[in-house]
């Protein structure tokens, strides 16, 4: 019954938290921080289309990481969308750039570092680095052709991460179905969220060591695209590991609805790119999205959206960095 108990008031407090996010909250504190955002987020991804997927990559993996439910309630504890993934080590905590799924990939802090210094500029410590990053998500995907959607605000930044917690809440790219469909309804997200979220893999690029193995050693793949694919990933373990590959090797810096087709074609890169068409539940929306773009555009708007409301700080919780790689 505790347990229950503990659980029932955190959701009750990450409903009220996200009830108080609004997309005008900086209209009279900060009119200009979302010019500011697009602008410096535009120019970026002009000079290198890929910092797109890197920007909209940081915005996943800063909601994504979150303390146990019940842990949650502790007032400086790491929450979901709260900015913890840009936090560098202290000598009290270790921080989420080292973990699994981020070590040697994750990547954009000198750009968000750069947004945070033009947005101090107009407006000192009143945006946060977590509303900054859902922002920069957003506009990495207009800037590369996606849909446009109304980014709810008043976010406020976490003082400390967590190493532990980055590793065991981050999907890793060997999930099955049944394991991705958990790791999403456990922050609340539905499988249509979770199908729509995987078509960020329209942008970026992949490790070898991350793809090595499917390439390799699975069946249910396109034999020319294994083949072209094994060209910078040699097999033996430990060799070349760190080669990248598009995700989408079709339109792979332009966000469309290509992903969804690559995968009816056994294209995806990643093993948890293709179980999502691999005679599962979720074939029928691959396929309604592989035809409709619009329907992908709308429900990926949606859900990002959604995965943003993942238990805020808000109000008096946490603080707004000054820098987004350290605490005030």
């Amino acid at each position: 019954m505790a347990s229950y108990l503990s659980v029932l008031v955190l959701l009750c407090l990450a409903a009220a938290a996200s009830a108080q996010l609004s997309p005008t909250f900086y209209s009279t504190s900060c009119p200009r921080a979302l010019a500011t955002i697009r602008n410096a987020v535009t120019a970026a991804v002009a000079q290198e289309p890929r910092m797109g997927a890197s920007l909209l990559r940081l915005h996943f993996h800063d909601c994504f990481v979150q303390a146990s439910l019940t842990l949650s309630l502790l007032p400086n504890f790491d929450y979901g969308c709260d900015a913890s993934v840009l936090l560098n080590d202290t000598a009290t905590f270790k921080g989420e750039q080292g973990s699994l799924g981020n070590i040697g990939s994750i990547r954009g802090f000198g750009v968000i570092d750069n947004i945070k210094a033009a947005v101090e500029a107009v407006c000192p410590q009143t945006v946060s680095c977590a509303d900054i990053l859902a922002v920069a998500a957003r506009d990495s995907v207009v800037a590369l052709g996606g849909p446009s959607w109304t980014v709810p605000l008043g976010r406020r930044d976490s003082t400390t991460a967590s190493l532990t917690q980055a590793d065991s809440d981050l999907p890793p790219p060997n999930f099955d179905l049944a394991n991705l469909t958990a790791a999403f309804a456990v922050k609340g997200l539905s499988r249509t969220d979770m199908v729509a979220l995987s078509g960020a893999h329209t942008i970026g690029q992949a490790q070898c060591l991350n793809f090595r193995d499917r390439i390799y050693n699975e069946t249910n793949i396109n034999g020319a695209f294994a083949s072209l694919r094994r060209g910078s990933c040699p097999r033996p373990t430990g060799s070349g590991d760190t080669n990248l590959a598009p995700l989408d090797t079709t339109t792979g810096t332009l966000f469309d609805n290509v992903y969804y087709s690559n995968l009816l074609s056994q294209k995806g890169l990643l093993h948890s790119d293709q179980v999502l068409f691999n005679g599962g539940a979720t074939d029928s929306l691959v396929r309604t999205y592989a035809t409709n773009p619009t329907r992908f555009n709308s429900d990926f708007a949606a859900a990002m959206i959604k995965m943003g409301n993942i238990s805020p700080l808000t109000g008096t919780q946490g603080q707004i960095r000054r820098a987004c790689s350290r605490v005030n």
